[in-house]
Formats: structure tokens, C-alpha cells, sequence
């Protein structure tokens, strides 16, 4: 096993570029094709985690928060970044982390929020924009050897490589009937035509859409398969928001609760001390909205959705001012909110990896403590 093998998998699951643009996710420490045996899961890298690697003999530690952050320019260990990046490279231990791409994929760490609490049927709150793509090709109107047509066969491995999703839909797809020219030059050797003379054939144009983060893949898969030498195709960027990929996600109690009935509800399944919440109003809980870790940002728009609560971390005394009535704020601490994002990473791997020696770390890397 290559740390290259599990990383693939992550990152599979939630492409780098789906984290926020301050965020410094991914392989952090070490060379993707160095070879492990087993890996450790945990929250936040400490120094007491590198000691849990080295005890563990774990050559590998996935963690959700980001151990460089800020800008690194020395390595004299004269502070615990610097000590743990200094450890982890003189015993040979890699470090990744999966952080803002975890929590803005549609199955991340709000999807393991939602399961916890018991909301049903969650989506995304703030809809990420600006993400999708149209590939738009031009295929022979001709048949297979199977009898198939060519834009069938091409439209499948689109589909394949993870075009044409539209929202609960997959195998999207447009196409029309047309006509192309071309004049196949010398040596060339071309599906159809003849070289040196004007070719005009009927063809299939073809549409389909994608998430940015998969045009390598689907341009590989619409070379392999498209029947011409040279394939002609465009990409073209869409203002289309990717209903699946966002921050924060909303959906509905299985029954409506009273409002302490709900925050009482929240300490226990969450597993939290301390439950900081907003002037309560007498209603019912139905409508709850999520962010794990500090989402005071999307108050806002948990109010335009009409949630009766919003569940997250890291809000500020003068931030509960602007509950405003219209919402209950409920703050379980930002460790709190992200704990079972260990096990959330350990049920992936295991799934695709279940030979795979992976670990849970035990050590409680919350730095804040209630009395």
C-alpha cells in the first residue's frame, strides 16, 4: 500500500478543489509513494498524536484540520507546528489533511451532523456557484460493429467518468442532429473521409454537464472512446450552482420538538458539555440548520431558509444579538461539532479498504475544557 492508494480515495471522495481558498488541505508532509501499513485518523494533529503514530507505528496520520496553516518559513521547532512537522519527518510519518473539501461535499461532515441530530432529508444551505462545466462534442452519426451508435457509446463513457448528474438525476444529456466538415490533411488516417478532400458528414452534437473538479477525467474518457483522430469539443463555464456542493446543510426533525426539548436533544447526541444558545421564542423546533465548526456565516441565510434553528460553533457574544427572534442560535463548541468527523473518515476508508490496518486516535485534542 502507497500513500498515494488511500489519498486517491479521499480525494475522490472530496476533491481538493472543493476547499475554500484560505484552506491548505491535502498531502501536507511526506512523498505519496511512500509505503505504509497502517494509518491514524484524528481531529487536529498534536504533539501527543505524533506519539500516538510513532506508538502505533501508524506511517500515515489523515486528520480534518490542517496542521500548516499559516505560512511556514523555518523548521526550528520553536513552536508546535514547527515541533510536529520536524517529528513526523524524522520518523518517517506523512500527514494529510481533508478539511474545507470534507465539509463542502454533499455526504461530509454536515451529512454526519444531520445523522447524529436525526434531520431528514438535508441539503446544502449556501449552494457553491460557479462549478459546473458543459462539454459539447461532435460525434459521426454512424454505427458500431455492435450496432450501436457512436454518440451512444460516447455518451456512456461521459456518463461513466461522472458527467450528466443534474440534482437527483444522472445520465443528463442533450444532443442533436447536424452536419460537419473537414478535410482530412496528409497523413492523416481518418475515421471517415479521404485524405486531401472535403468531408461532409452527418453528425451527432452532444452535451452534457460536469463538476470542474472531473474535466480530466472525462476529457480522458471522451479521447479513449470518440472514434476521431482528432476530437473536436468545447468547455464552457456555467454560472449554475452545484446543488450537492456547499457549506452548511439544512433539513426537517422527524417530529417537531419544544425548543429546550430540541437543545437538550443536541447535548446528548452531540456528546457536548455546554449548549450557548440565543433567546429562545416559544415555538417549535421542525427546520434545523448545520455548519460544522465556526458557521456564524451562514446565519443569514438559515434565516432565509426559515430554520427554526441553526447547530454549529464559534459564535461570538455580540453575534447572538443578531438571532434577531427570527432563529435560535445553538453554539456546541467547534471541537464538539466536528468530533465524529474521525469516524466519518474511518467508515470511507475502511469501505473501499477493509484489509486496510486504520486506527481512531484516542487522544482528545480539544484545547477547550468547561467546569
Amino acid at each position: 500500500m502507497q500513500i498515494k492508494d488511500i489519498t486517491n480515495i479521499l480525494e475522490t471522495w472530496a476533491p481538493l478543489s472543493l476547499q475554500e481558498s484560505y484552506d491548505n488541505c491535502g498531502l501536507l508532509v511526506g512523498s505519496p509513494e511512500l509505503e505504509i501499513t497502517s494509518a491514524l485518523i484524528c481531529l487536529d494533529i498534536t504533539e501527543e498524536v505524533i506519539e500516538e503514530a510513532i506508538e502505533q507505528q501508524c506511517q500515515l496520520i489523515i486528520a480534518h484540520h490542517p496542521v500548516i496553516f499559516g505560512s511556514l518559513k523555518r523548521l526550528n521547532g520553536v513552536n508546535m507546528t514547527e515541533r510536529i512537522v520536524m517529528k513526523a519527518i524524522k520518523h518517517d510519518i506523512a500527514l494529510y489533511a481533508i478539511h474545507t473539501n470534507l465539509d463542502n461535499i454533499y455526504s461530509g461532515v454536515n451529512a454526519r451532523i444531520c445523522e447524529q441530530i436525526g434531520i431528514k432529508n438535508p441539503e446544502i444551505l449556501e449552494v457553491k456557484g460557479g462549478l459546473l462545466q458543459k462539454l459539447v462534442t461532435y460525434c459521426p452519426d454512424t454505427l458500431m460493429a455492435n450496432g450501436k451508435p457512436v454518440f451512444h457509446a460516447v455518451m456512456e463513457a461521459l456518463w461513466e467518468a461522472g458527467a450528466g448528474h443534474i440534482g437527483n438525476y444522472d445520465q443528463c444529456s442533450f444532443y442533436e442532429d447536424g452536419t460537419g466538415t473537414f478535410r482530412p490533411a496528409a497523413g492523416s488516417t481518418p475515421y471517415i473521409g479521404s485524405e486531401g478532400e472535403l468531408s461532409v458528414q452527418k453528425e451527432v452534437r452532444l452535451e452534457v454537464i460536469f463538476p470542474v473538479y472531473l474535466q480530466k477525467k472525462v476529457i480522458r474518457q471522451l479521447l479513449e472512446v470518440h472514434p476521431y483522430e482528432e476530437v473536436a469539443y468545447d468547455i464552457i463555464a456555467l454560472e449554475n450552482d452545484l446543488q450537492t456542493t456547499g457549506a452548511g446543510m439544512i433539513g426537517d426533525l422527524e417530529n417537531e420538538m419544544d425548543e429546550m426539548e430540541f437543545l437538550l436533544h443536541l447535548k446528548k447526541t452531540m456528546q457536548t458539555q455546554c449548549v450557548r444558545y440565543s433567546p429562545i421564542r416559544n415555538r417549535k423546533i421542525k427546520k434545523v440548520a448545520v455548519c460544522g465548526g465556526s458557521g456564524s456565516f451562514l446565519l443569514k441565510n438559515a434565516i432565509a431558509r426559515r430554520a427554526d434553528v441553526l447547530v454549529t460553533g464559534d459564535f461570538k457574544y455580540h453575534q447572538f444579538f443578531d438571532a434577531e427572534g427570527k432563529i435560535v442560535i445553538a453554539d456546541i463548541g467547534h471541537y464538539e461539532s466536528e468530533q465524529f468527523t474521525i469516524g466519518l473518515i474511518f467508515d470511507k476508508v475502511k469501505e473501499k479498504l477493509p484489509n486496510f490496518a486504520l486506527l481512531k486516535s484516542r487522544v482528545n485534542t480539544n484545547p477547550v475544557n468547561y467546569i
